[in-house]
């Protein structure tokens, strides 16, 4: 069986989306033929092999509101050959590109969240989107929320199943190591520690966490870059709690662990349905680390479960925050509950195993299945 997973960009492009294409493709690479076509940075093109991957980057020639302008799809694609393709959508420019070229072979669909803030593109895109979806012989979703809220699933939530996302939990297994780390980045901050980790962008809702964080008498370390990171700066100075929030960039895959660890809570405050899931929650969750996040009609109440793994808010609502956030703080039995609750959580609904053998089952049943098969 060859698949072919098509995405805007992978590894090590950093992403909810881009972590998910790269565990599917490495756990099921020993037992399918699997290749990722995706967007290079820059106008070269790419053909290297990752852990046993193989990826092609076709050149990009501009990126426009997050998404790689690749004409490159539409040959690369067109030239290939495989019993399954796997888009992962939103991916406007790579779903054109499969759709002109007619590849034969049976149609996965990922589809990770709507299209929201483009409302132009919506609106243009609408026809491309239907025909993509009535094209698709299965759609897989993280999470039943999507299959509820998306006005376009619901039109075809008989090809919808959901798989849930998978997360590596023996890379967040506590060692030494990783004790004598948290011990020192907890003593570095001072406690108690919050901590965010993500892009600095619109919809993850920062601006509400440090607001919030003007009636939480905690240290907020913000891990991540964006767009939108001096504004953020800017925003703390304003309020006068710059000494409280600290912003250190990236954080690599070597020390990721022992901020979690380090922390007391964690706190994703994502404001639009552009936040699909919410994978850090589940990294969160297997260091037994409990999440307040918010109340979006996606996968995110899904990974983050209210009262039973950390605290559900409105979006968007900076004095709900601050009081889940402070509840947590004051309430130590009910917070490491919740830790130790989300940890078992995680590592028995949610491992990568779990996943691969979910998506691998969707493609076996996909490739026996009377579906389209062929683009007309």
């Amino acid at each position: 069986m060859k698949v072919i997973q098509v995405n805007k960009w992978y590894y090590p492009h950093i992403g909810g989306v881009e972590k998910h294409v790269k565990d599917v493709a490495e756990t099921l690479a020993p037992k399918v033929d699997m290749e990722v076509l995706v967007a290079n940075n820059s106008r070269g093109r790419i053909n290297e092999t990752i852990n046993g991957v193989k990826i092609t980057r076709v050149p990009s020639w501009s990126v426009i509101r997050s998404a790689p302008f690749a004409p490159g799809f539409y040959s690369a694609i067109k030239q290939s050959s495989a019993d399954i393709y796997h888009l992962h959508f939103p991916n406007p420019i790579g779903e054109l590109a499969y759709l002109a070229a007619g590849a034969p072979g049976k149609l996965v669909l990922t589809y990770h969240c709507d299209i929201i803030r483009q409302k132009l593109l919506r609106r243009v895109y609408r026809p491309f989107l239907r025909k993509l979806l009535k094209r698709a012989d299965t759609i897989m979703v993280s999470s039943p929320n999507i299959i509820k809220s998306s006005p376009w699933l619901q039109s075809v939530s008989e090809k919808c199943q959901v798989i849930p996302f998978g997360i590596d939990v023996k890379r967040f297994q506590l060692n030494d190591d990783i004790s004598v780390q948290a011990k020192d980045i907890r003593e570095s901050f001072r406690s108690p520690l919050i901590l965010f980790l993500g892009r600095l962008i619109y919809y993850k809702g920062i601006n509400f966490l440090i607001e919030a964080m003007k009636t939480v008498d905690a240290q907020l370390i913000i891990a991540g870059e964006g767009s939108l990171e001096h504004e953020l700066q800017q925003q703390a100075l304003e309020l006068g709690i710059s000494d409280r929030i600290h912003f250190i960039g990236s954080v690599s895959e070597k020390d990721l662990s022992a901020y979690y660890y380090a922390s007391d809570l964690f706190v994703l405050p994502s404001t639009e349905e552009s936040e699909a899931f919410g994978f850090v929650q589940l990294e969160a969750h297997t260091c037994g680390v409990p999440v307040v996040s918010t109340n979006l009609p996606t996968g995110v109440p899904y990974a983050n479960l209210d009262k039973f793994t950390g605290l559900i808010v409105p979006p968007a609502d900076s004095q709900s925050l601050a009081s889940a956030i402070n509840r947590l703080l004051k309430d130590d039995i009910f917070r490491h509950k919740l830790g130790k609750q989300a940890k078992k959580r995680a590592e028995d609904s949610f491992s990568l195993e779990a996943q691969g053998k979910a998506v691998l089952k969707i493609y076996r049943e996909t490739l026996r299945s009377p579906g389209p098969g062929k683009q007309s």
